[in-house]
């Protein structure tokens, strides 16, 4: 195992060490969590490393779509000075989330832009798994640049499609629900491949990318007894890293500087 891992990962049947809702240790589907924390670690050294400075709350992170607090739980692998100052914004409330006076919390529609969060008032913004479930997402995408300090760090998350495939979902299944009458409504009102979700992340934001990375690019069907074990789980994150365009899910990691170097 990679040494910068192990001093984070408890085998005590929970992913990763944190989340009891998931009963293996590697779970390959909680595993962009997981990556989310050793990007804000690497991106802020001073903060986490040993021998760091480890000011209290002296980074300030929104978690766009913070749900129960998910995210929270990986970052607190290696947060443990308390470096990080938590703003969730949802939706709604999840009656799940945990302490949530530890939160500053707004609550609304991401499609209108929070306007109540301010400019350039994030180090770090979080937005996993949110956007396809958007109808209308240009207000989105610019928000996560509006609220992100210069030098900032910024990390989107979506499923994803092979380049041609994501225009068939976009078209053709919504037809054919229509056709079929399909009563369940799809949670996923976007689709995208990578090279078109990051087309639109440039067009719509002044987020200058650093990388993109993909999860589960095998996983499902017969490998699904797979996915909790390491090896599978480091397989995975290795291909992903090269082949991130033709996995399930990707995160584009971002700045709104490119004097900032990162370790990848």
């Amino acid at each position: 195992m990679d040494r910068l891992w192990a001093p984070y990962i408890c085998r005590n049947g929970k992913a990763f060490g944190v989340d009891t809702r998931r009963p293996h240790t590697y779970s390959l589907r909680q595993a962009r969590y997981f990556e989310i924390a050793l990007t804000v670690r690497d991106w802020f050294p001073e903060a986490f490393e040993p021998g760091g400075q480890r000011l209290r709350n002296s980074i300030k992170l929104l978690d766009i779509g913070c749900q129960n607090g998910v995210t929270r739980k990986y970052l607190d692998l290696v947060d443990v000075h308390g470096a990080i100052s938590y703003t969730g914004a949802d939706l709604f409330l999840n009656p799940e989330l945990e302490n949530p006076d530890d939160w500053d919390l707004v609550m609304g529609d991401f499609q209108e832009g929070y306007p109540e969060l301010p400019d350039a008032g994030f180090d770090v913004v979080i937005c996993e798994q949110v956007i396809e479930h958007l109808p209308s997402y240009e207000t989105a995408m610019a928000t996560l640049s509006r609220v992100l300090k210069p030098g900032g760090l910024a990390i989107i998350g979506v499923p994803i499609f092979p380049d041609g495939l994501h225009l068939v979902r976009r078209h053709v299944v919504p037809m054919l629900d229509r056709l079929t009458r399909r009563k369940k409504q799809r949670g996923h009102v976007q689709a995208f491949s990578q090279r078109h979700f990051i087309s639109e992340l440039k067009r719509f934001s002044d987020l200058e990318i650093i990388t993109a990375r993909g999860f589960r690019i095998m996983s499902g069907g017969v490998l699904r007894p797979l996915e909790n074990s390491e090896w599978f789980w480091q397989m995975n994150r290795r291909i992903g890293r090269h082949l991130s365009s033709l996995c399930i899910e990707i995160q584009v990691v971002a700045t709104k500087s490119a004097g900032r170097k990162f370790r990848e």
